[in-house]
This record gives C-alpha cells, sequence and structure tokens, in this order.
C-alpha cells in the first residue's frame, strides 16, 4: 500500500463517504472513488460496505484499520520531526485558541513577531474544538484546560481574571430593580465554566436572557442592554461602553495554558513566538 491510499482509506472510514473523506484532504471525489477501487482490486476483496448510514468497513476493512493508522501515526510523526527541525524563521505557524483569546489576548504577541521576523506567517484557528497537535491540526494551542494527550510539552502561561460587565442602562437598572437584569451566560455545552455557576448563585433574582459559546458576542449582546456578563476582563475593558460592576467578591479566574507535541521542540518560529508569549503575558493578571 502506498501512503496516499493509506490516508483515503481513513479518511474515508472516519468520514462515512467518498464526499467528505475527499473535503478532508483537499482532493476530488472521483479521485477518492478511484482509489478506493485500486486498492479493493488490489486486496482482491471490499473493504467498504454501503449502509442507509454511509460508508462503513467490511470485516476485511476493519483488520487493517489499526495497521493503516501505525503506518499514518509514523508519517505523522516524520512529518512533526523534519518541521520541528526546520531552523528558518519563516513559514506558517497554526495557533489554536479561543476566538477571544486570539483578539484581545495575543494579537500584540503576533504584531510583535511579525515585526521581528516579518517571513513568520501566523495562522490563528479560532475555534472552541480542542484540535489535534499529533495530527498537526494545529502547531501550538492555548487553553483554559491542561493538556492530556501524550507527548504534549505544555505549562501555564498566565492566570486570566474576569469581571461582571454591563451597560449603563443595564448598571442603573442593576441598582434600582436587580430582578429586571437578565444575565448573558455560556451556552448548555459549556455550563460547567465556573463562571455560570458563580454568576447564577450572585445574582439569583435574574434570568438568563441569551446565551453564547462567543464571549465577543456575549460582550456585544450585553453593550446592547441584553443583560450582565461574566467577560474575561482582556476584552471586558476593552469595548467601549461596558463598565465592569463591582462585587463583594470577583468571579473565577481560569489558568491559561500552552501546549505543542515534544517533536516541535526545536521548531524556530515556534520558539520565537513562545518567548514573546512569555515576555509579554506569562502571569499577567489583569486585576
Amino acid at each position: 500500500m502506498e501512503w496516499n491510499d493509506v490516508r483515503i482509506f481513513l479518511a474515508v472510514a472516519r468520514g462515512g463517504s467518498f464526499g467528505k473523506a475527499a473535503q478532508a484532504l483537499g482532493v476530488s471525489h472521483p479521485t477518492v472513488g478511484r482509489r478506493i477501487k485500486v486498492l479493493e482490486d488490489e486486496a482482491k476483496q471490499a473493504l467498504f460496505r454501503r449502509t442507509k448510514d454511509g460508508l462503513v468497513l467490511t470485516d476485511a476493512g476493519d483488520t487493517v484499520r489499526a495497521l493503516a493508522e501505525s503506518m499514518e501515526d509514523s508519517a505523522l510523526s516524520m512529518e512533526r520531526r523534519l518541521t520541528g527541525n526546520d531552523q528558518r524563521l519563516e513559514g506558517i505557524l497554526r495557533i489554536s485558541s479561543a476566538e477571544w483569546f486570539a483578539g484581545y489576548v495575543l494579537a500584540p504577541v503576533l504584531v510583535e513577531l511579525k515585526r521581528r521576523h516579518p517571513a513568520v506567517v501566523p495562522e490563528v484557528i479560532a475555534s472552541h474544538r480542542l484540535l489535534d497537535l499529533s495530527r498537526r491540526e494545529a502547531d501550538v494551542a492555548f487553553r483554559i484546560v491542561p493538556f492530556s494527550e501524550p507527548d504534549i510539552v505544555q505549562r501555564r502561561l498566565m492566570r486570566m481574571s474576569y469581571g461582571v460587565y454591563a451597560s449603563a442602562g443595564t448598571a442603573q437598572a442593576l441598582e434600582d430593580d436587580p430582578a429586571s437584569v437578565g444575565v448573558i451566560l455560556m451556552n448548555t455545552a459549556q455550563s460547567h465554566f465556573p463562571d455560570v455557576a458563580w454568576v447564577l448563585e450572585r445574582f439569583p433574582l435574574s434570568r438568563s436572557t441569551f446565551t453564547s459559546t462567543s464571549r465577543s458576542v456575549q460582550a456585544q449582546m450585553c453593550l446592547r442592554g441584553m443583560g450582565i456578563a461574566v467577560l474575561p476582563r482582556p476584552i471586558g475593558d476593552a469595548v467601549s461602553g461596558l463598565q465592569r460592576i463591582d462585587t463583594p467578591d470577583q468571579p473565577p479566574t481560569r489558568d491559561i495554558w500552552v501546549g505543542y507535541h515534544q517533536d516541535l521542540r526545536h521548531m524556530d518560529r515556534l520558539r520565537a513566538m513562545l518567548d514573546i508569549a512569555d515576555a509579554m503575558l506569562s502571569e499577567r493578571d489583569p486585576s
């Protein structure tokens, strides 16, 4: 088996269709179908069967899947190590973080990186999805939870403070009639966030009026009088028109973790960005 054919085989197994595999790999639908047919002809047996839910592996396909994944791991390891030994301060650096962190915390770091090393091209993947660093979905990631994956070099970069924010009108309403003021929350998928429990406990008379996974969206709805919101200080303090509400105690802080695969530890453009991030952000606390 050629590695390119193995990649296609795994993409179809994971996506359940030629179309999804083609999209994931950036190739055409006919190319995927043609290469799977070649594999099946060489194996002299079907590797997939069609069901109402899409393509699923046959017994023969399931038998070789683990071997294909082992081949993939070796290929990805080779790619990571070659990339990690790249001593050039140029090329794309793929960075994963939440949208608000990229826009309000990392932005100055990336500007400084470009000032010092113009040939480095930061590519920010702003998403709550935890990308797989071993598969090179990103070179480095910034998260509010520690990394649990194997072979990841990680450390706590900084502690992030949060505050309660409101528009001028909402702040006045909060003083006059607290029960009339709603709260803006993370959506139910992020209801485990400690600031959600904290704000509901501190403002028991307030009802939920809006939810979103985006802190930027929360800030804009807060600005437009939808209710109060607990926001990271860098975004809440930066949005003109929002004011921070004094409370007897402050919302819970969160640690920001940075991690990358150990095979990339010698990548110069990664090291350059991390050095700048350490100098500008390490142990920063906006309070």
